[in-house]
């Protein structure tokens, strides 16, 4: 059986990822996102175990001293990490996987070298576009709001690290090259667009 592969994504909250993750979703077979752990409470319509898992900050911060995590980081004044085991599982059974990480886990899992990966970065048309969106959500203050704002400009400069970017003007036409992107990487490991192992039959 050949691995998956681990495919890194990162963006400033509000530029549309998740939406965009769930088509991507819908449509790429073998395709499996890897749900983080985070010290965040729920926004409204999230479910435990299937957005992130939330847990405590003192259960986050015990499995990351057992090293549970590939990566953790404390962003937005909460924490975030991606589970070890539940990634490797994955990669192992063949099937691909998503990370939906920011720009410090992705910095973390680069330098580290332990996973190969495809890294792609998503980005808003621009600073107004990011903070309407920002707005529209209706869940964050205007004080978190501009934490996120302060955090993107950050992230954004970090853009140049990954292979890939994604602008995030037109949502069809966005998720239609993430899609592409995925597909494009399973050919050039000798792979079918369903992850399958491609063959030259004689």
């Amino acid at each position: 059986m050949v691995n998956g592969r681990l495919f890194v994504i990162s963006a400033p909250s509000g530029t549309g990822k998740t939406t965009l993750l769930k088509q991507a979703m819908s449509e790429v077979a073998r395709l499996k996102f890897s749900v983080s752990h985070t010290t965040r409470a729920p926004r409204q319509g999230e479910v435990d175990g299937k957005d992130y898992h939330f847990v405590s900050e003192e259960d986050f911060l015990r499995l990351r001293d057992n090293d549970g995590f590939l990566e953790s980081a404390h962003v937005h004044q909460n924490y975030y990490g991606t589970s070890r085991s539940a990634v490797a599982d994955l990669l192992e059974q063949g099937v691909d996987v998503v990370l939906d990480i920011d720009v410090q886990g992705a910095t973390i899992l680069m330098e580290s070298g332990e996973l190969a990966a495809t890294y792609i970065f998503i980005a808003p048309p621009d600073m107004k576009e990011l903070e309407r969106r920002l707005r529209s959500r209706g869940s964050d203050s205007d004080e978190a709001i501009q934490v996120r704002l302060d955090n993107a400009i950050a992230e954004l400069s970090a853009a140049d690290k990954y292979e890939y970017l994604i602008v995030n003007n037109d949502l069809q036409d966005a998720a239609t090259l993430l899609c592409s992107i995925i597909r494009a990487e399973r050919s050039k490991a000798r792979r079918n667009g369903d992850g399958s192992p491609a063959e030259i039959k004689m």
